[in-house]
């Protein structure tokens, strides 16, 4: 077993109640295994591959936003969808345009690409694909990521009063999912992407995040403080 999976395999025994989904038993070996075959360099590093989950256990989740694959760039991903390390400059172009609609709908951004402290509130940043080789986006869509990421959104669909934000074609991809939930009082938002191929196509002006703050709100819930 390389030093890489034998560390994601320790991180996944700590996981709570995530780590009592069907996806770690042999669905988890088979993304091992995947791994295990891999010459490049794989990111984000092991120990932060379940980043969100880890941090956040599922009661606590009031806010979902789901990302396609971490950022393929050494030093960029930190395990939360569309989040970097503090120190990355310029910010990934999704992330800046994010970043744009926040400060247009909100009026204020984070001081750095950082988003820990939205997973601190109860916002889950998830990856549809946990992986990715370093500078091939996409390189691990189908090494078998998709069945956790299938589970976890049946789960939480079951739930009351979760936002989900899909944006784009990919994360809408799983709404059927989130219809078959037996939660109330949810709210889906979905638009474009923020990548710079699609911004400009439904994303800027859509204002998802007053959106969610005024849906929280509605049901005596305490609203997500975006810029801290």
């Amino acid at each position: 077993m390389s030093a890489y999976t034998e560390h994601l395999l320790a991180a996944a025994e700590d996981l709570g109640a995530w780590g009592k989904r069907a996806f770690f038993g042999e669905p988890f070996k088979a993304v091992l295994n995947a791994l295990e075959g891999e010459t490049e360099t794989v990111l984000p590093p092991a120990d932060r591959v379940f980043a969100g989950l880890k941090t956040l256990q599922p009661n606590a989740v009031r806010v979902v936003i789901l990302g396609q694959d971490p950022y393929p760039t050494p030093g960029h991903a930190n395990g939360l969808a569309f989040s970097v390390q503090k120190d990355v400059t310029p910010l990934p172009r999704s992330l800046s345009n994010i970043f744009k609609e926040l400060e247009e709908d909100i009026g204020n951004v984070p001081a750095h690409g950082d988003l820990s402290r939205w997973t601190d509130q109860g916002v889950l940043l998830f990856n549809t694909a946990l992986t990715v080789r370093v500078g091939d986006a996409g390189s691990h869509a189908r090494i078998g990521w998709k069945t956790l990421t299938q589970e976890i959104i049946a789960h939480l669909a079951d739930n009351d009063g979760i936002v989900w934000v899909l944006w784009g074609k990919h994360a809408q991809s799983f709404r059927p999912l989130i219809d078959d939930g037996k939660g109330e009082n949810s709210l889906i938002i979905e638009s474009a992407h923020p990548s710079p191929l699609s911004a400009r196509r439904g994303f800027f002006g859509s204002k998802p995040f007053s959106r969610i703050n005024n849906h929280l709100k509605k049901l005596g819930r305490t609203p997500i403080e975006w810029t801290a």
